[in-house]
Parts: C-alpha cells; sequence; structure tokens
C-alpha cells in the first residue's frame, strides 16, 4: 500500500505539470521492480494529438526504456481511471497492475462506465483503484473550475 501511494504521489507532479500548461491534469508512471521506467502526462492540447493521452506516453517511454513491447513485469499508475483507448493499451501492452485513484464516470473504461478488462481479451490486469482518490479528484475539480471561472 505505501508504495502504491508513493508512485501514484509522482503521477500526481505529472498531473500538475500538466494542468500548469493547460492541460487536464492527468498523469502516470509505470513502475518495473520497483524502478519507474515511464513516465507521462496529457499533451492533447499542446501535441493537437487526441492520442496525446499520459497512459499512451508513459507506455511508449516504458517500451523504449525496456526495449519492448511486452510490459508483462510492470504496474501502471494514472491518476485517472483510464478512458477506452488507454485500457485497450494497457490490455495490449500486458502490464501486470492497474492502479488508478479518481474514478472518471464519463469515459472510464475500468468499471465506471464499463469495465472493459471483463470482457475475453487475452490479458487480465489486477486493478486497484482508490489509491490518493481524494488528490487526484481535487486537481481535476479544480481545474474544471478554474476553466469555468475563465469564461
Amino acid at each position: 500500500m505505501m508504495d502504491d501511494i508513493f508512485y501514484m504521489q509522482e503521477a500526481l507532479l505529472l498531473a500538475k505539470e500538466a494542468a500548469d500548461e493547460g492541460e487536464v491534469p492527468v498523469g502516470a508512471v509505470i513502475v518495473c521492480e520497483g524502478k519507474i521506467v515511464g513516465r507521462g502526462r496529457n499533451r492533447r492540447e499542446t501535441g493537437k494529438n487526441a492520442l496525446a493521452h499520459a497512459e499512451i506516453e508513459a507506455i511508449n517511454e516504458a517500451c523504449r526504456t525496456l526495449g519492448g513491447w511486452r510490459l508483462w513485469k510492470c504496474d501502471m499508475y494514472v491518476t485517472l481511471e483510464p478512458c477506452p483507448m488507454c485500457t485497450g493499451a494497457i490490455i495490449n501492452s500486458r502490464i501486470k497492475k492497474l492502479v488508478f485513484g479518481a474514478s472518471d464516470y464519463k469515459a472510464g473504461s475500468a468499471g465506471s462506465v464499463v469495465n472493459l478488462f471483463d470482457l475475453p481479451y487475452n490479458h487480465k490486469p489486477e486493478i486497484v483503484s482508490g489509491i490518493c482518490e481524494n488528490e487526484c479528484s481535487q486537481i481535476l475539480t479544480n481545474f474544471f473550475r478554474n476553466l469555468r471561472n475563465k469564461k
């Protein structure tokens, strides 16, 4: 549990960086044998790219770091429940464990809207939800409140 909190705090730092750049504050880290091998944060607005989600960025970096696409020894920590695209990337990269903070009741695909891991795919990661949930939710709430106030 302490490790989960430590790594989620690392993901939260990335989410804060994203918020500082005007991005939806989502951060992700991938851990292999106790070492962070991939980091990512939302960059959809700055990159003008629908694929620039924190999870995808972290998976890309982990694959480069480890020299392969199979991340079966790795755990992912992400501040917000993954969307369908990112859930598919988690399945395809064979991530061992997914840990997320805040649930996403609009697009969450690890249990909130749908649980894509319940489908008969060839890989099912362990799922842990609610780690640092209040902090993960609060950064999102504050971001969207500030965005509304600017309009």
